[in-house]
Parts: structure tokens; sequence; C-alpha cells
């Protein structure tokens, strides 16, 4: 006769199991691939930074233009690149996202 409790910790116990097997599974490869070399590093430091630049630049010159031909009372300059920043930054913490659940 079984407990209804026991269902529950067998449940978790595999749960448990199952999360320490993906975590062994990744420091293996990590092993296997060797460390990341600084160049690594640079390039993602440079990735994320372009991923956040040319949105609010695309913003900047988007708003820019606007401002020229419509001129208006609000700068569409700075709410474009307000906009293109916002952009930007999503674009980076998907980045950082995806090589963050590779590891």
């Amino acid at each position: 006769m079984t407990l209804p409790n026991d269902n529950g910790r067998h449940r978790a116990r595999r749960d448990f199991e199952r999360k320490i097997a993906a975590r062994q599974q990744r420091k293996v490869k990590a092993r296997q691939e060797g460390e990341r070399s600084a160049w690594f590093g640079l390039g993602m430091f440079g990735l994320v930074g372009w991923s956040v630049a040319v949105p609010a630049l695309i913003g900047v010159a988007i708003g820019f233009w606007i401002d020229e031909r419509w001129p208006s009372r609000f700068s569409w300059t700075l709410m474009l690149l307000v906009l293109g920043v916002a952009v930007g930054c999503l674009n980076a913490w998907w980045w950082v996202q995806r090589e963050s659940r590779e590891d």
C-alpha cells in the first residue's frame, strides 16, 4: 500500500534527478569545448553593443527625417531614439538569454 505523498515524493525525486543530470551534461560539454577565449567575450560584448546602437541610430535617422519634413512641437528624433534604445535593449537581452541557455 502506498501513501498519497509517496507519489509526490517520487515525482520530486525524478525531477531532481533530471536537473542534476542536465547540469552534469552541461559540465561535460563545457569541458569538451574548453574555455572560451577573450575574443569570444569581446565578440559578445560587441554584439550586444551593436544590437543596441543600430536600432537607436535608425530611430534617430528616421526621427530626424520626419522632423525635417513635417515640423511639429514634438521631437520625433527624441521619441524614436528612445524607442530605438528600447528595441535595442530587448534585442541585447534576447542575445544574452540565448547565449546563457547554451551554457
